[in-house]
């Protein structure tokens, strides 16, 4: 059996791009799987997988679980807001306690960027990286990518415009690292306000204006602004934001092509997607959902071989 090149997925930058081919050949197979009849496979009966979540998350939470079981593993479910972390127990005590239960792996959601690194040098598991802070989500990334390859036939040579909140997201950062290890060129849209400082340094286009980005790309994945994480106000008020980087039916129309249009989720509709856009045949949102379960179980059962 073909292996990762590592023990654990932090991030995509961790990853090579024989990884992530490997990655999207294991989950075509698994997304077969996932479409019969009897959705389940016994890859990982001997396997106990912990998701371990100190942020609130519906969608990755549950394509994790869906995942694992898919796989036939035992899971179990730590959620940090009916836990001892409240009492002030630290972030390896919590963990160290989950894997002296026998846990073999952990998926790990964090507000600190950093978090299931610092976590790999301390503990024996393997970690799967479901989101740190406004750092990296690299499951993501990979399902944002073998989307686009299923849909489009390649990632290589695509234009994607990456349109939104770019500064607080973690998913821009991780499709950029992977869209460019893939061959993808790739532009980052928004208010100025949105835009990390260091963003040119990365190699990508920047674009201020939405209906420019959409006239220059193939693929546009539109992020939510995400407010929980703003401490300021980056701009004068929702409906401003949606009045000059909404996405809706008018502005596609006035394209002299189709484009693909895409979601992380969850939507703000009427925010930066109108329903009319979101709902349409261009849009891959709820692929992107399934594609999901097929690339996490892809990731879970490839580190599982790595020990």
């Amino acid at each position: 059996m073909q292996q990762l090149s590592t023990k654990h997925l932090l991030g995509i930058k961790g990853l090579n791009e024989a990884d992530i081919q490997l990655i999207f050949e294991t989950a075509d197979n698994f997304k077969e799987v996932i479409n019969r009849p009897i959705k389940k496979v016994p890859s990982l009966r001997d396997i106990t997988i912990a998701n371990v979540f100190f942020e609130n998350s519906t969608r990755t939470r549950l394509s994790f679980e869906l995942a694992e079981k898919r796989l036939s593993a035992d899971v179990i479910n730590f959620s940090s807001s009916n836990s001892s972390v409240k009492k002030g127990e630290t972030l390896v005590d919590t963990v160290n306690n989950i894997l002296s239960m026998k846990v073999d792996m952990v998926v790990m959601r964090h507000s600190s960027p950093g978090a299931p690194h610092f976590l790999s040098q301390n503990i024996d598991a393997n970690i799967v990286n479901a989101g740190d802070g406004t750092h990296e989500h690299p499951t993501q990334a990979l399902l944002d990518a073998f989307s686009i390859r299923e849909k489009l036939g390649d990632v290589a040579g695509k234009k994607v415009a990456i349109i939104g909140d770019i500064l607080h997201s973690r998913v821009a950062l991780s499709n950029i690292f992977c869209l460019q290890k893939l061959g993808a060129e790739v532009m980052v849209c928004g208010p100025i306000t949105l835009l990390p400082k260091y963003i040119s340094s990365l190699g990508v286009k920047v674009e201020l204006d939405v209906k420019k980005a959409l006239e220059w790309c193939d693929v546009a994945n539109v992020l939510r602004i995400q407010l929980e994480r703003q401490q300021i106000k980056y701009f004068p008020s929702l409906r401003e934001y949606s009045l000059y980087y909404g996405v809706d039916k008018k502005l596609l129309d006035q394209l002299d092509k189709e484009i693909v249009i895409m979601h992380p989720g969850p939507i703000n509709r009427g925010v930066e997607l109108n329903s009319d856009v979101a709902d349409s045949e261009h849009s891959i949102i709820l692929n992107q959902v399934e594609n999901g379960v097929a690339v996490r179980m892809a990731v879970l059962y490839l580190l599982a071989g790595v020990k």
